[in-house]
């Protein structure tokens, strides 16, 4: 099985990454982060430095890319890895905020396969 994530420069998406870390380590299963394609060239948070941060963290991991919708690949990955988790993050909103989850991370928990991990930062 695996825990699936996707891979953001920002504080939610470094949350979500560290507890799908946590996740993949504790269930003893790969580990498959979803990336957007403009990740290949963010300095420091590029693909690369991703792989050699999770090779460090000795937990089994793949890194993809992924054109167009992230949430929409996040699902689909899951489904095509038969993930038996997917770990996203959230972001602290006002409370008008609060009446709308946001679109992409309502979408992943309406449309998943497997049960959703939500974490904030």
């Amino acid at each position: 099985m695996t825990v699936v994530v996707s891979h953001l420069n920002n504080p939610e998406g470094r949350q979500a990454l560290s507890t799908a870390v946590a996740e993949a380590r504790s269930r003893a299963t790969r580990l498959l982060v979803v990336a957007p394609s403009t990740a290949a060239a963010e300095g420091p948070d590029s693909l690369a430095e991703l792989g050699a941060r999770l090779d460090q963290f000795g937990v089994e991991h793949d890194v993809v890319t992924s054109e167009g919708d992230l949430a929409e690949a996040l699902v689909t990955a899951a489904a095509r890895a038969r993930a038996e988790l997917i770990v996203i993050g959230l972001r602290r909103r006002s409370p008008v905020g609060k009446l709308i989850l946001g679109s992409g991370a309502q979408r992943i928990l309406l449309d998943a396969p497997c049960p959703v991990l939500a974490v904030k930062s």
